[in-house]
């Protein structure tokens, strides 16, 4: 049993699918919702910068420990993705959303009396990181339900805020420097409070369903030649809906497989059709509003270790070079002020990037994972280079040409993830994978650091983050061999 081209989004541009409403792919409610997850990536730069934070807290030695909040803020959505997977399957995208927005903001106010550095561990590495996680989590599943033939072009302006947030950190550093860092943290749990309102456009999506008629016009027209396709529909009351399997149990006694129709109906409904003559019996009939969050599909199913390959290294790596940019550029005798311009126009053409990345996906000329897996590999390509980059020219090379490439393969994420997936199966598999992600985003930097504390120098990092996107696109290789073993199975 395969998904259907139109239902992985594989996106020949024409068609309409049943699982979206003619409205909600490009009307004005649609990209307004952009808000919203444009607004989250402020939690990037949010938290006061390291140094001052450990002076003020008069834990200098504590160094690591102030680190290791950070990558708790880092890592936390990712982590979180199977639990915010499960809440969202209860409460819905937007009560999940604006939960998150509180508790981010709970975190930073919390945080203003903190003492120690545990504590802040606690009040911004988890809670902050917690609600990122829901703010991340049902961003990428509202993009996902209202977009699907200008998904990736969706999706790359709902992360291009998180390029943008290169401008709060000089924000920040004013707020510090005026309030301290305590009226500091209380502004900004102000500030990430607008996260609620924005939160509030998320608006659910009223799904139509098909009639009787057309589902049983489908099962008709299905054949032996069309053995092993799957239609499905969805309705908009969760609480009535029913999935029926159909099997031709005529051409099973023929020794051939049935022809299978998956079908979500009204509950108090069946479909009892006998097309041509052939018998069709019921075989499972399975009551279910909420889908599964996670069940043995996943790990059977090729596409989701191609796809978790990928996104785990990509995460491993992004991080680093972000991390060391200016440290490294500071070995070289660079000022630091001319080293923080790095970060800036890192941040500025990353946005960009994403933008045209994703215009370009959606215009359909190859598969969305061709690109990404070129981005990556043009990603792994630049960092093995990054140790030549010696002068500051060349250092901001560099950085333009990673920024480039790195905004790319960010703005392919969730139209491959959806390509891999189909539509039904998205959440779980964004869910589980950002498990794994959150792995290899707590331990991208320490392992960075290590290579530093080993050979005293920041080309080992970069050595390390390019040969990580460089094995990141080595399973989406496999993805042709993975649709030939489906269409087979």
């Amino acid at each position: 049993m395969i998904v259907t081209e139109r239902e992985r989004g594989r996106d020949t541009g024409r068609g309409r699918s049943r699982l979206h409403a003619p409205g909600a792919r490009c009307g004005i409610r649609s990209w307004v919702s952009r808000i919203a997850p444009w607004a989250k990536g402020r939690r990037q730069t949010a938290a006061p910068p390291r140094d001052p934070s450990v002076a003020h807290l008069n834990c200098t030695s504590n160094a690591k420990k102030c680190q290791s909040m950070f990558n708790l803020v880092l890592a936390s959505p990712f982590f979180r993705g199977p639990l915010v997977a499960i809440m969202c399957d209860i409460t819905g995208e937007k009560i999940a959303s604006i939960l998150g927005a509180f508790l981010v903001t709970g975190g930073y106010l919390i945080s203003s009396w903190a003492t120690n550095i545990p504590f802040l561990c606690v009040t911004m590495g988890l809670l902050p990181g917690l609600g990122s996680a829901f703010l991340y989590y049902t961003a990428a599943m509202v993009t996902i339900k209202y977009f699907k033939k200008r998904l990736a072009l969706s999706a790359a302006i709902a992360r291009s805020g998180m390029g943008l947030t290169f401008l709060l950190a000089p924000f920040t550093k004013v707020l510090i420097d005026v309030y301290d860092w305590t009226g500091a943290l209380t502004l900004l749990g102000g500030i990430t409070l607008n996260l609620v309102p924005s939160s509030m456009l998320l608006r659910p999506i009223h799904i139509k369903s098909e009639n009787n008629s057309d589902i049983k016009n489908k099962g008709s027209s299905l054949s032996p030649s069309s053995l092993g396709a799957v239609c499905t529909t969805e309705t908009s009351s969760c609480d009535e809906t029913q999935e029926a399997t159909i099997r031709d149990s005529a051409l099973q006694k023929a020794g051939q497989p049935g022809t299978s129709l998956r079908v979500s109906q009204n509950k108090n409904k069946e479909l009892n059709h006998e097309p041509n003559g052939d018998s069709y019996e019921k075989e499972a009939i399975s009551w279910s509003c909420k889908q599964k969050v996670f069940d043995m599909y996943l790990l059977k199913n090729p596409f989701f270790y191609i796809f978790t390959w990928s996104f785990l290294l990509s995460q491993l790596a992004y991080f680093i070079p972000t991390f060391h940019l200016v440290a490294r550029a500071r070995t070289l005798g660079i000022d630091t002020m001319d080293a923080s311009y790095l970060i800036s126009v890192a941040g500025i053409t990353e946005t960009v990037s994403q933008i045209i990345a994703g215009w370009v996906a959606d215009q359909n000329w190859i598969k969305k994972y061709h690109y990404h897996k070129s981005y990556l590999i043009l990603c792994g390509i630049t960092n093995l280079l990054a140790p030549l980059a010696t002068t500051f020219p060349l250092l901001m090379t560099y950085t333009i040409f990673f920024a480039v490439f790195a905004g790319g393969y960010l703005a392919m994420i969730l139209p491959v993830l959806v390509d891999l997936s189909g539509n039904s199966r998205a959440h779980q598999f964004l869910g589980l994978a950002s498990f794994f992600a959150g792995m290899a985003v707590l331990s991208g930097p320490p392992i960075a650091g290590w290579l530093y504390d080993y050979t005293q120098t920041y080309t080992g990092s970069f050595y390390f983050s390019g040969t990580c996107y460089l094995l990141s696109s080595v399973s989406l290789f496999f993805v042709p061999l993975a649709e030939r073993w489906k269409n087979s199975a």
